[in-house]
């Protein structure tokens, strides 16, 4: 048994050591909200935050996580910067199909957390490990912009 604290809570799992996070979110958790995409940290659909910091979950084992705070797209909505993005994702309906969004948001918000004011060369290269198969990304990097100039708000 591992204990995780996922969102906020802790969370005792049934899984071993080696078991990918994003297997423990998804399948064991029952937070479906981070996706399986590549399964080689190339696409950015499980894209969580590992102590605030954005990792690809789908190559992160557990045993990485125990003893730091991991959170996934269904509290990001807690962070304020998490905030301002999903409502500029929403103000320019960003999504189309919607399958990668929820890798695209946790990327977005650290990077903005990190890096409050980007350049249009910033944002492309901190979401440039976020696939999109219908090619939003200029939405993206709008809506990023957006949720920038809102820090106040």
């Amino acid at each position: 048994m591992t204990t995780l604290h996922i969102n906020g809570q802790p969370q005792a799992l049934d899984v071993t050591d080696d078991m990918p996070l994003l297997w423990a979110v998804r399948d064991v958790a029952g937070l479906t909200g981070t996706k399986f995409g590549c399964g080689i940290a190339m696409c950015g659909a499980c894209t969580v935050h590992l102590d605030g910091e954005a990792i690809r979950s789908c190559v992160t084992p557990v045993a990485a996580c125990t003893g730091k705070r991991v959170v996934t797209i269904e509290a990001i909505e807690n962070d304020p910067v998490g905030q301002r993005v999903q409502a500029a994702w929403r103000e320019l309906d960003v999504v189309q199909c919607g399958y990668c969004q929820s890798g695209q948001v946790m990327q977005a918000t650290a990077l903005l957390r990190s890096n409050p004011n980007p350049s249009d060369a910033d944002i492309d290269a901190a979401m440039s490990g976020n696939v999109c198969r219908c090619g939003t990304y200029n939405r993206i990097r709008a809506a990023i912009k957006l949720a920038a100039s809102r820090k106040g708000a």
